[in-house]
């Protein structure tokens, strides 16, 4: 099935140059002219390579054929991760290089979708926000609101954002799973 790469997301399988890639980094640009187009970083499934690739809006890409499972990530076994199929109660584990930039994200219970390619399961789509708790940022002094920048937050996985100054330690918040970025609070 044909896509636009605008379409696809981080974790998202394509058939690209006869090879089986995971997107890693997905990053809109809108240059001052001409038109605009995505660069995706992915990793080849078979061999680890990495490649940066530009994309136009008008380009199209082959999505991989996949068998998609609902699952749910349940705990961390050494340098493993184990998931569960949500309806005959399955466990895999899945490697750190297998989620790469998708392990700041994942909290016990979070609801996935674990895809297989061949019976192989070889990439992870995660909901397209999480929510998270900080555990540490800055205080604010009265009076310091005048730049709206924002402040550095770490997040209970480790994740750090930038975050509003009205944010404190202990309040949940929502955060994008495809550029890692504030959205709201929780």
């Amino acid at each position: 099935m044909k896509i636009s790469a605008f379409d696809a997301r981080v974790g998202s399988l394509l058939e690209y140059q006869n090879k089986l890639f995971r997107v890693l980094k997905k990053n809109h640009v809108k240059p001052g002219k001409g038109g605009a187009f995505v660069q995706l970083e992915m990793k080849c499934i078979s061999d680890g390579t990495k490649l940066n690739e530009r994309f136009r809006s008008e380009d199209k890409m082959e999505k991989a054929f996949i068998e998609p499972r609902n699952m749910q990530y349940l705990y961390m076994d050494g340098s493993s991760y184990v998931f569960m199929d949500m309806e005959s109660f399955e466990q895999i584990t899945m490697t750190e290089s297998d989620l790469e930039e998708q392990i700041p994200f994942l909290m016990p219970n979070t609801p996935v979708q674990i895809n297989f390619h061949s019976g192989i399961p070889v990439a992870i789509e995660l909901p397209a926000s999480v929510i998270l708790e900080v555990v540490e940022t800055e205080s604010v002094v009265k009076g310091q609101t005048a730049s709206g920048s924002g402040k550095p937050a770490t997040l209970e996985t480790g994740l750090r954002v930038t975050v509003p100054t009205f944010i404190n330690i202990g309040e949940k918040i929502k955060v994008n799973t495809d550029n890692g970025e504030y959205i709201e609070r929780a």
